[in-house]
C-alpha cells in the first residue's frame, strides 16, 4: 500500500509539474491607457486565454515595461514578448512600413487600412526589415485620417499653417512641411503639455487620441477634412518567443487576430466615433472645413513626398517602388 501511495503521489506531482510547465505568460508593452487604439490587443488577450483555458495569457502593461519609442528595442532583446509601436517614431528602424504613413494614399476606411497594412507586412522585404529586430509583425492598429486640434487663431486656409508649430509624425509631418508648417514628432504622451505650454500650436491625431490625451480640453478648433494621412502602428511579437510556442498556443494566438481586428473596427466605428462629435460640441470647439480647391493645393504641394520616399529607400536597399505599388494596388481593389 505504501508503494502504491508513493507511486500515486509521484504521479500527481509529475502531472502537476507538467501542467505548470505548459502555462505560458507573455508580457505585452503598450503605453498610455486602455483606449480604442488598444482594443484589438485587449481582445486578443481575451481570445487567447479562452482558447487555451487560461494556459496561455497575455499580460498587458500600459507603460510599465518600456517607453513607447523603445518598444521595438525591447522586442529585439526579448525584454518582453509582444509590443505595439508606431513606425514614425523611428523611421530608420523600420523603413519598410513607413510607406503606409505617406500622405494622401487614398485610404477610405479602417478596413482598407488593414488590407494595405497586412499586404505590406506580408512582403518578404518587410519581414526581413523587421527581422533585424527579431520582430514578427502580427497586426496593425488601423487609424482613420488624422486631423488637427489647435489653439490660437484657427487656420482658415491651408496657407495659414505657414510657420505654425504642429505635432505631426512621419508622412503627416512631411506633408505639413510642404505647406511650410513646422512639425515636431514628439510622442503621444508628451502632446498635452506641449500644447498647453505653447511648444506646439496644433496636434495631429485620430479622434480617439484627441480624446484620450486631452487635446480637446485646451483646443479651440479642429480641422474636419484636412486628412493629410495617418500613422502605422503595428503589434509585433518577439520572433524567438513566437517560434517557442507550442503549435496549439501559436494557433490560438494567430487564429485570433482576425476576430481581434474586427472587434477593434466595430468599436472604433461605433463607440469612439459616436463620442467624438458630442465631445467637440460640449467644449465649443470650432470646426474648420477646407474647400476642395484648398485641399487640391495641399495635395499638389505634397506631391513629391512619395517619390522622394521611393528614391531615399531604394538607395537603402529596399524595393521601395514595389512596396508603394503594393499599397496603391491594394487600396484600389
Amino acid at each position: 500500500m505504501k508503494n502504491i501511495a508513493k507511486v500515486a503521489i509521484a504521479t500527481t506531482l509529475t502531472f502537476g509539474f507538467a501542467a505548470e510547465a505548459m502555462a505560458v505568460e507573455w508580457n505585452v508593452s503598450l503605453w498610455g491607457k486602455r483606449r480604442a487604439f488598444t482594443e484589438h490587443v485587449e481582445k486578443l488577450a481575451e481570445l487567447v486565454s479562452a482558447k487555451t483555458n487560461g494556459e496561455f495569457t497575455l499580460n498587458l502593461s500600459y507603460g510599465g515595461l518600456s517607453k513607447n519609442r523603445e518598444n521595438l528595442d525591447g522586442i529585439s532583446i526579448g525584454a518582453f514578448e509582444m509590443a505595439q509601436f508606431c513606425a514614425g517614431y523611428h523611421a530608420d528602424k523600420n523603413p519598410s512600413i513607413t510607406v503606409l504613413e505617406l500622405p494622401f494614399l487614398g485610404v477610405s476606411s479602417l478596413e482598407a487600412e488593414i488590407a494595405a497594412s497586412m499586404a505590406v507586412y506580408s512582403h518578404p522585404a518587410t519581414q526581413k526589415d523587421l527581422g533585424r529586430w527579431n520582430a514578427t509583425l502580427l497586426m496593425p492598429s488601423p487609424l482613420p485620417q488624422y486631423n488637427f486640434v489647435g489653439v490660437g487663431d484657427a487656420p482658415r486656409t491651408v496657407a495659414d499653417f505657414e510657420g505654425m508649430t504642429v505635432r505631426a509624425t512621419g508622412g503627416i509631418g512631411r506633408a505639413m512641411e510642404s505647406v511650410k508648417a513646422v512639425p515636431n514628432s514628439m510622442s503621444a504622451t508628451e502632446v498635452r503639455q506641449a500644447l498647453d505650454s505653447g511648444v506646439v500650436k496644433a496636434v495631429s491625431f485620430a479622434p480617439h487620441a484627441h480624446m484620450s490625451y486631452g487635446t480637446i480640453e485646451s483646443g479651440k478648433w479642429w480641422t474636419t477634412n484636412l486628412n493629410p494621412g495617418t500613422v502605422n502602428c503595428p503589434v509585433v511579437a518577439n520572433t524567438d518567443a513566437l517560434n517557442g510556442l507550442s503549435d496549439a498556443h501559436r494557433d490560438a494566438l494567430l487564429s485570433s487576430i482576425p476576430e481581434a481586428l474586427a472587434h477593434y473596427v466595430n468599436n472604433y466605428n461605433g463607440a469612439t466615433m459616436e463620442a467624438w462629435g458630442p465631445a467637440l460640441e460640449e467644449r465649443g470647439i470650432e470646426k474648420v472645413t477646407y474647400s476642395d480647391e484648398e485641399l487640391a493645393a495641399f495635395r499638389s504641394a505634397a506631391g513629391g513626398i512619395a517619390q522622394a520616399w521611393v528614391e531615399d529607400n531604394t538607395a537603402k536597399g529596399l524595393p521601395a517602388q514595389e512596396l508603394l505599388d503594393l499599397v496603391l494596388s491594394t487600396l484600389s481593389n
